[in-house]
């Protein structure tokens, strides 16, 4: 029999649209003939559906259709049990619309990409690609990330974080703090959120009011970062788990503005998002081989002290003026999970889903050799108590 991946996307999430496209792209990237897929599909009100009209992205202009083509499905938090089961059972017939051997998690940005999903799959205990709870949340936070890859001696810019309360409440103080710790200018992101949604920039502090106001809608925790001005933007992604990884040749995308945008990333100048790969990009980067070979250095440092695992995207900040490399941001499930970028360094998309899959069932056994429970039961020994509770065990 063949092994069926489970291949999760949409979800939760600003990034809904970018993850069915990332996933489409994965699922027809998947060898047929060795493989059975099953698309899961996370609605945006966060019910999940399986059906064989979830493959195509074409079907997704109109949603409320495309659902009634498909079978709402959940899985049961209970340890080894692989099975997805029909939310609308039948009187006769079997409740399980199929089994799972594995889990591709393709869903990007929150209640996704930060440890969310990966904790149900996690207590289900099924084979899954890509980080686990801790990596996926350091990775997604961006303050978290960036004290965890600074106290490693890994280069990050400098920053100020705070909560969106402490701005309400702090306001003046925190103005003061980021104009005497960064100066001007300087880019405002919400946390947690990538895919450069409600990320601005400021040149002053009318400007720095407006994206902290922005940037509130989306987080409860903000980070304001030093803006190096004449920066070059490098991309690199990283395959393998922390103990074993390799690093693919580098990118430059291409920004039409001040930051790289939404649309720079997936629009890519055409008339219909088509991932990642649609953005304009130089492959490989401009770069010398002394400088490509420190950022990779630098990519799989960061994939390594955030115990990464799977495939993932790191972004830096070169300083044109001084050739200083910054880490800007890890992305723990990229978009189109960089395959143009393995492609580029000579490892396929179909490859590259064959390495996730050999990635996961890795990973599960060597986790299989843990220790999680003691077989003994302390509540059935002698003794007349047990130390801590209060009365005895009769």
């Amino acid at each position: 029999m063949k092994t069926n991946i489970g291949v999760f996307f949409g979800g939760r999430s600003t990034e809904h649209e970018i993850s069915v496209i990332s996933a489409s792209q994965a699922m027809h990237a998947i060898d047929r003939e060795h493989y059975d897929v099953t698309p899961i599909y996370i609605s945006k009100e966060g019910h999940w559906y399986t059906g064989d009209a979830l493959f195509e992205v074409s079907n997704y202009r109109d949603i409320p259709s495309l659902l009634k083509q498909c079978e709402e499905v959940y899985m049961r938090p209970v340890f080894d049990d692989y099975n997805l089961y029909k939310v609308n059972k039948s009187i006769f017939g079997s409740n399980i619309a199929g089994k799972l051997d594995v889990v591709i998690p393709v869903l990007h940005g929150s209640n996704g990409e930060d440890g969310t999903f990966e904790g149900i799959i996690e207590s289900i205990g099924i084979p899954y690609a890509g980080c686990d709870v801790l990596s996926s949340a350091n990775g997604m936070d961006k303050i978290t990330m960036k004290m965890i890859l600074a106290s490693c001696d890994i280069p990050v810019v400098d920053f100020v974080w705070f909560t969106d309360k402490e701005w309400f409440s702090r306001h003046d103080e925190l103005i003061a703090k980021i104009e005497s710790t960064l100066g001007y200018p300087v880019i405002v992101k919400p946390a947690n959120l990538g895919s450069s949604v409600g990320i601005g920039r400021a040149a002053d502090r009318r400007r720095l009011e407006e994206c902290v106001e922005d940037a509130t809608r989306y987080s409860n925790r903000i980070i304001v970062e030093h803006m190096v001005d004449n920066l070059k933007e490098i991309n690199c992604s990283v395959l393998g788990d922390c103990d074993d990884y390799q690093t693919s040749v580098c990118e430059e995308p291409i920004k039409s503005g001040d930051i790289l945008s939404y649309e720079d990333k997936y629009m890519g100048g055409t008339k219909g998002a088509k991932g990642m790969q649609a953005s304009q990009k130089r492959i490989p980067a401009d770069l010398s081989e002394e400088m490509s070979k420190q950022i990779r250095f630098l990519a799989g440092e960061t994939f390594r002290v955030l115990s990464c695992h799977g495939v993932s995207r790191v972004d830096v900040i070169v300083d044109a003026d001084t050739d200083k490399i910054y880490v800007n941001e890890i992305n723990t499930i990229p978009g189109s999970l960089s395959f143009y970028l393995w492609e580029a360094t000579g490892i396929s998309f179909s490859e590259l889903m064959d390495r996730l899959v050999a990635l996961a069932l890795k990973r599960k056994r060597e986790r299989a050799n843990k220790t999680v429970t003691y077989s003994r039961n302390i509540f059935s020994m002698g003794g007349g108590g047990v130390k801590g509770c209060k009365g005895k065990l009769k």
